[in-house]
């Protein structure tokens, strides 16, 4: 059994950025909409889940900007002709049936970590961003899936692949994260400290708790000063890389459940003039259900 969770505004993100401007024929824009339902389409036929919910970003303050007012300061302002088509989006899935989930002071990232918590026991998940932070999610059955090319070709982490590109557990993210800085979140980490040698004392030391509580045995007298120097800046950092895995949130799985999109959703394709969306979505799944209707019969002799 299969759940799939959808970080919304991640991929929004990346259809906006990714395609060139689309508009209607009444002149609004879609092309983050058409982005943001291609991949959903290419997601339910790869990988026919069983459970499917989006989790969305609010524009409320989350718990991270009250722990650091500059948190994510630096990123520009987002583009109407963007933040126009966010709630088309979330009407477009309302009409397919699709579960949707937001809660505010907390990113989306946090609601799937939770729903992931949760489930995990009880079904393979499969978590779908653009976003590195994610990572950190990976286990044994929540997989990573993060679009490479466009908005439709996908690549699979599991927590062997992403140790062997990062070089350290998923688990060990957000430490990485603490000590080497992120520039898209704006926060600084320890001055002097870039990714390849966060890495090397990660491996070494495992968490930033145990590279202090051992902070005597850092070979490295130049090193150790930057550790000490920016010791509470380097805690302030894991806090806000860590992804919650227990929002507050009162989801019955049931909720999340999925067949196929519902009818509703060719009207809503319909409004936003997507025609190769509605065959992509309503006549493959027609030549699908064909196909295993022949099988079936033909298994009756």
């Amino acid at each position: 059994m299969k759940l799939v969770l959808i970080d919304g505004n991640a991929i929004l993100h990346r259809a906006f950025h990714a395609l060139p401007p689309l508009k209607t024929s009444y002149g609004f824009p879609t092309n983050a909409i058409f982005g943001f339902f291609s991949m959903l389409n290419r997601i339910i036929k790869d990988f026919n889940p069983d459970y499917l919910a989006v989790a969305f970003d609010t524009p409320a303050p989350t718990f991270r900007k009250k722990l650091y007012k500059e948190y994510q300061a630096q990123r520009p302002k987002i583009k109407d002709e963007f933040k126009i088509q966010i709630p088309k989006v979330k009407e477009g899935l309302k009409a397919a049936g699709i579960f949707q989930i937001e809660k505010e002071g907390y990113e989306a990232d946090d609601i799937i970590g939770s729903l992931s918590q949760k489930a995990k026991d009880k079904l393979n998940i499969f978590v779908v961003s653009g976003d590195k932070d994610i990572l950190q999610l990976c286990t044994k059955n929540v997989f990573v899936l993060q679009p490479k090319v466009g908005v439709t070709k996908l690549y699979l982490y599991t927590p062997e692949e992403v140790e062997k590109r990062l070089g350290i557990k998923p688990e060990l993210i957000p430490d990485l994260k603490a000590l080497a800085g992120d520039q898209s979140d704006n926060y600084l980490g320890a001055k002097g400290i870039g990714p390849k040698t966060a890495i090397k004392l990660l491996q070494n030391f495992g968490t930033v708790e145990n590279l202090f509580k051992n902070i005597d045995k850092v070979e490295d007298e130049r090193i150790r000063k930057i550790l000490l120097e920016y010791k509470d800046q380097i805690f302030l950092g894991k806090k806000l890389a860590v992804i919650l895995r227990d929002v507050p949130i009162e989801v019955n799985l049931e909720s999340l459940k999925f067949e196929k999109v519902k009818e509703d959703f060719k009207e809503f394709l319909k409004d936003y003039e997507m025609t190769s969306l509605i065959k992509r979505f309503f006549e493959e799944e027609k030549k699908e259900e064909k196909k295993e209707k022949k099988e079936v019969q033909a298994s009756l002799f």
